[in-house]
């Protein structure tokens, strides 16, 4: 090709993208290291014939259990092999930064082409926003927590509190979230308190695309006869640490005997002594238990507690509250929706006393729980399915187009 050919070729590619968008046909790759809250993305937008291929480094047989057989999927599996064996075993350096850059690079040559937007999880699309613009692509990157100098600025006060380590994101990772939030067209987040992270550090809000996550409300729902199982049964469902706000949980837990806290989720590197000393007779560790053992586990309490310093949208919140929990989280863990429903009590970020007070109230008041409960189930029926959160990024892509 003749240098003179490319300027030819960019405005044909305009001239076809421009009228896909004005016939409403338009079609959007995802790019996902993982899985998060992509594959529920990309199946919203195949069943509205919006999907052009979604690239995951998750194995094909996986991908297919979310997405019709037709579905256009392809995969990377070896990056999500190296990824697990680091977790499990810890072996070497941390690879985050390498399998955010390969995973950029499968971007680049396998879905910056071919549709007109591409959807791209923050840290591993860099690579492929360039090529993108080229094709006339437009580039969303999908950001599922706050801005990530905010975000670190939050962990290491954490971390240096408690005497701790800090896990916080990787340099290079940083430097990479930052070159595409600069290089995009647009970044989503899941809630207005994420969004106003961005907007403290000078991101621009016309920029900022708002759509809270969905939940399956079949698969999380309340018993039949509307009487969740221990009144004195609080549970947490996370991953165990200090991002979610454990250790304050923990201290807010010491000699409450009248309630018991069960710890569903797997527990953060170097957290283990600090959850061993912290930990009282009235808490149960139950560690990570499979997607499929969720709903008897909120089933089995009347109230969930993410005292979170540090969020974006947690699915588990919707699916307690879809589950008819009262819900105790902080502002950052709220999403919002737990306000505008009345479905639980939002305390202070690191605010021991303020769980355990809320814990007293709802224990201490069961029909208070049950009406808040049911306030949160009514809440993600009206607009929290994950056709809704589907429905929502059609719109915003089609705007952006």
């Amino acid at each position: 090709m003749s240098p003179m050919d490319a300027p030819s070729l960019g405005r044909r590619a305009r001239r076809w993208h421009s009228a896909r968008r004005m016939s409403d046909s338009f079609k959007v790759n995802i790019s996902v290291h993982g899985r998060w809250h992509a594959f529920e993305l990309a199946n919203g937008l195949y069943q509205q014939g919006h999907l052009g291929r979604l690239l995951t480094t998750y194995p094909g047989f996986i991908a297919r259990r979310f997405l019709d057989a037709e579905a256009e999927i392809r995969t990377r599996p070896l990056l999500e092999l190296r990824r697990r064996v680091f977790d499990r075993f810890g072996l070497g350096s941390r690879p985050d930064a390498s399998i955010a850059a390969r995973m950029g690079a499968f971007a680049a040559a396998e879905a910056a082409s071919g549709a007109d937007i591409l959807v791209g999880w923050s840290s591993s699309v860099l690579e492929a926003i360039a090529p993108a613009h080229a094709a006339g692509m437009k580039v969303i990157v999908e950001r599922g927590s706050t801005h990530i100098d905010h975000q670190a600025r939050i962990l290491r006060g954490a971390y240096d509190s408690l005497g701790l380590p800090a896990d916080i994101p990787l340099p290079e990772i940083a430097q990479r979230e930052l070159a595409e939030y600069a290089a995009a067209d647009a970044i989503a987040v899941p809630t207005e308190y994420a969004a106003e992270t961005f907007a403290q550090e000078g991101i621009a809000r016309d920029k900022l695309i708002v759509n809270g996550y969905g939940v399956n409300l079949s698969k999380f729902a309340p018993p039949e006869d509307d009487a969740n199982g221990d009144a004195a049964a609080i549970v947490f469902v996370g991953r165990v640490g200090v991002r979610k706000g454990v250790p304050w949980l923990l201290r807010a837990m010491q000699g409450r005997t009248q309630c018991r806290l069960n710890l569903v989720g797997p527990v953060e590197d170097g957290f283990q002594d600090f959850l061993r000393r912290e930990t009282s007779d009235a808490v149960t560790i139950r560690g990570q238990v499979a997607g499929d053992a969720l709903p008897a586990i909120y089933a089995g309490a009347r109230v969930f507690c993410l005292p979170s310093l540090e969020e974006g949208m947690p699915l588990t919140l919707l699916q307690a509250m879809a589950a008819g929990l009262a819900v105790v989280v902080t502002k950052a863990a709220s999403g919002g929706i737990v306000e505008q429903s009345g479905a639980g009590i939002v305390v202070p970020p690191g605010d021991a006393e303020a769980i355990g007070d809320a814990f007293d109230r709802l224990i201490n008041d069961p029909d208070l729980a049950r009406e808040m409960g049911q306030a949160g189930r009514r809440a993600v029926q009206a607009g929290y399915g994950w056709q809704d959160y589907a429905n929502r990024a059609i719109a915003a892509y089609r705007n952006l187009l």
